[in-house]
């Protein structure tokens, strides 16, 4: 276990583990609608340089996938434009989904992998907060190759 702190601890990790994915890969992103899409932005633009085609697979239903894109002057969105995840090189499965208010049942993202993964099994990487996979048994359902899970703090002076 390595633990780091801040937005660039929980960027900086995201990029260390995926780093290794060669340029022109596809990373597929899943997420709760709204909840978690400010987030995949954030680490889209995290590994801006990497050369990743990128999508976004709201509530894991691949139906559903959209392009991720670079706007000038505004930064990395998901944009409304159909996209194919199927064959992906790596999945990030964000904790949004294990949040019984806004989330899936993780049966549904095993689906999801399963149905888009091709030949090769894609890199399953499991990004939350406030370890909210392990609080919701996640981490026992779905065969994450990676957890990273950040704990946010607030302070109001």
């Amino acid at each position: 276990m390595e633990k780091k702190s801040g937005i660039v601890g929980f960027t900086g990790t995201f990029r260390e583990r995926i780093a290794d994915i060669k340029p022109g890969s596809k990373v597929v992103f899943t997420g709760s609608v709204a909840v978690c899409t400010p987030f995949i932005e954030l680490l889209a633009y995290t590994v801006r340089d990497l050369g990743f085609e990128m999508l976004y697979v709201p509530k894991a239903d691949a139906k559903e996938a959209r392009k991720i894109r670079e706007i000038p002057n505004i930064g990395f969105s998901v944009v409304d434009e159909k996209a194919d995840p199927k064959n992906p090189d790596v999945v990030v499965v964000l904790g949004g989904l294990a949040m019984p208010k806004f989330g899936v049942p993780p049966e549904d993202v095993n689906r999801l992998i399963k149905e888009i993964a091709g030949v090769k099994k894609p890199r399953v990487i499991g990004v939350c907060f406030m370890d909210m996979f392990a609080r919701a048994g996640w981490e026992q359902k779905v065969k994450f190759d990676t957890v990273i899970d950040t704990t946010l703090e607030t302070v109001v002076k």
